[in-house]
């Protein structure tokens, strides 16, 4: 072989290998985590409330109270670390300032999230009437909600993980609790 042959070999062979080591990136879909989770089965809470509702077996029921009073529950989701916080309110021509107070904790949520939507919620045969909240991005509560009768009961509640929110990383578990909350509003009945 000729050095002009090897010369043209070795250029050959440098020139592949600068082009042909190159990784090409590719685009990856955006996708969140498959979790599975057991399917939700219900139970009716009747302890020592002015209310009663159905919470899925799957969370842990918590009383919270103070001097002696119920003041409001928790239900524990210790395998997704969430906590649904409930406060209850008699009302006692506080109406209007019950439902300001929640949705000032919602607005201070709000600030930092990407987005919030309000459902509205009315059954009028259980004279219960609220609104669940849906915040998006990095907020320390994504699912925010009230349920009232308007003249004696007042209910507000939140979910609470116990972690850094990260919105995608915590997306599946949101979607799970939602389908909770709106269970118990939709299973909420007051005691007279």
């Amino acid at each position: 072989m000729s050095k002009k042959t090897v010369t043209y070999q070795l250029g050959f062979l440098l020139i592949l290998a600068f082009f042909g080591c190159q990784n090409v990136s590719v685009p990856k879909p955006k996708a969140f985590l498959t979790l599975d989770y057991p399917p939700a089965i219900y139970e009716t809470v009747k302890i020592n409330l002015p209310w009663t509702f159905d919470k899925n077996e799957f969370s842990e029921l918590e009383v919270s109270k103070k001097n002696n009073q119920i003041e409001g529950v928790n239900l524990n989701y210790k395998p997704l670390n969430a906590v649904i916080f409930m406060s209850y309110k008699p009302v006692k021509n506080n109406f209007k300032d019950l439902v300001q107070s929640s949705l000032a904790i919602t607005q201070q949520h709000a600030k930092v999230a990407h987005g919030v939507s309000e459902k509205e919620f009315q059954n009028g045969n259980k004279k219960v009437y609220g609104k669940i909240y849906d915040l998006s991005g990095p907020v320390a509560s994504q699912i925010q909600f009230y349920a009232s009768d308007s003249t004696n009961h007042f209910l507000s509640g939140a979910v609470y993980f116990n972690i850094k929110p990260n919105y995608d990383s915590i997306f599946p578990a949101t979607r799970y609790l939602q389908k909770d909350i709106v269970r118990l509003m939709e299973s909420l009945e007051w005691e007279n």
